[in-house]
């Protein structure tokens, strides 16, 4: 997730090291602490931490600066290094306290080798078990151990430039007629209708897995990955079709393939494209963007040919934090991970959420200023709306979610037929 709103985090002189680690680096497990200090690690899916989630950054200060005790030690490393240290370090017995999981189907595989803690006593002492929806705490268990908790709030949809629209015209989108309409009329006066990066982020197709679940994803799934039915099916392929639609429209940039993520924000906050593909962790760089008091976020649009409740909005747990299963109750590292836990998602934790433009995870309500326009259009945008159990790429393997980003950016740059998409997805599943 990505914020530049780091003056909103609690400072203080700390003592956290962010380091870059690869794969290859054996991650530590408990520190030896001295007279005075416990020290437990915390490894993030972020090389930069301190920048790239500053939600993080900031709690772990906050909590230092309660704690002065314990020490907190970020390690940071790209998605892919982290799935696979993990791994590494599961087999070796050498997992850090405290780590990002890249999806639940990963962390069950953990429960299944015995790697990982039960958290429902930390809970407990931490009087926090009613302090989340049922389903947060639901998609992290697995046969009765509650392997983990949600990390942040995965809401994602589309910025939109409503002063853009206004300049050209056009009124603010609800179905997908609209927004090929919009993507129409866009092109033809020279405005980018919708930023996306896809080099070293083929991942950031948001907007486009919660129209993909607008076409039943949630409802097919689980028979899918128990092989009773398809991937390669007409609904899906109705999907595809509409990405289809936009790309011949000209939707997207030229350079969608060479450009990533970051840079297609930029090109958003700059005032060169009407929409961008994002999430909530992006509010507070857009709100304090050139375009931040002419923004709104949208949760996409609604399909004539869908499948099922057309006006849902994504707003899912995502990923969770998990805990080293070699964690023994009583050490000073156990009762340090539990104070951790215990301010992460107390209400102070949470309003930490809030001031770097992310929703919380618990179900506290926290103190938004009037000025934080885009973070609070994201709320009302999910605000009593229905949506799935969780983003489609989630229930599959690294495989299997490789295999989707490459079909949806594949029909995005010309390059697949909605038909080739959904057949490249299909294969991934049936090799597993």
């Amino acid at each position: 997730m990505r914020n530049t709103r780091s003056h909103l985090i609690p400072r203080k002189v700390g003592t956290i090291v962010a380091a870059v680690v690869t794969a290859a680096v054996v991650l530590t497990g408990c520190s030896e602490p001295d007279d005075r200090t416990t020290t437990i690690t915390l490894s993030m899916q972020q090389v930069d931490v301190e920048t790239g989630d500053p939600t993080t950054w900031g709690i772990v200060q906050a909590f230092e600066e309660k704690y002065p005790n314990i020490q907190v030690t970020i390690k940071g490393q790209p998605v892919s290094e982290q799935n696979q240290a993990i791994s590494v370090a599961a087999q070796s017995g050498t997992l850090p306290e405290m780590f990002w999981l890249n999806n639940a189907d990963f962390g069950r595989k953990l429960v299944a080798a015995d790697a990982l803690l039960d958290l429902t006593p930390m809970l407990e002492a931490e009087g926090l078990t009613g302090s989340f929806r049922p389903e947060s705490l639901a998609a992290f268990a697995q046969d009765g151990v509650q392997f983990g908790v949600p990390y942040q709030a995965l809401v994602t949809g589309f910025y939109v430039n409503t002063k853009l629209l206004a300049d050209n015209d056009l009124e603010m989108p609800v179905t997908f007629d609209d927004l090929l309409n919009a993507v129409v009329v866009l092109n033809a006066n020279g405005v980018l209708p919708i930023a996306n990066g896809a080099k070293q982020s083929a991942y950031s197709v948001w907007s486009f897995l919660i129209m993909l679940d607008r076409f039943g994803f949630d409802s097919k799934i689980d028979a899918i990955l128990a092989g009773e039915q398809k991937y390669d099916n007409p609904d899906f392929l109705a999907f595809y079709d509409a990405v289809a639609e936009l790309q011949q429209a000209g939707a997207f940039a030229s350079n969608i393939a060479t450009q990533t993520y970051d840079q297609a924000v930029a090109e958003y906050t700059n005032g060169n494209a009407a929409f961008l593909d994002s999430g909530v962790w992006a509010a507070s760089t857009v709100q304090n963007s050139n375009v931040g008091a002419d923004t709104v976020f949208w949760a996409g649009p609604q399909f004539s040919n869908g499948v099922g409740e057309q006006d849902t909005a994504m707003n899912v747990v995502g990923a969770p934090l998990a805990v080293s299963g070699q964690l023994k109750e009583g050490s000073a590292e156990y009762d340090a991970v539990q104070k951790f836990i215990g301010f992460y998602y107390s209400d102070e934790g949470q309003q930490i959420f809030a001031d770097n433009g992310q929703p919380p995870v618990t179900t506290f309500s926290p103190d938004i200023p009037a000025s934080d326009t885009v973070l609070q259009s994201a709320l009302d945008a999910i605000q009593g709306k229905a949506g799935p159990r969780n983003q489609p790429d989630l229930y599959l393997s690294s495989a299997a979610q490789d295999a989707m980003y490459s079909s949806i950016y594949g029909v995005m740059q010309g390059q697949l037929t909605p038909a080739q998409a959904i057949e490249m997805v299909q294969k991934a599943l049936d090799a597993e």
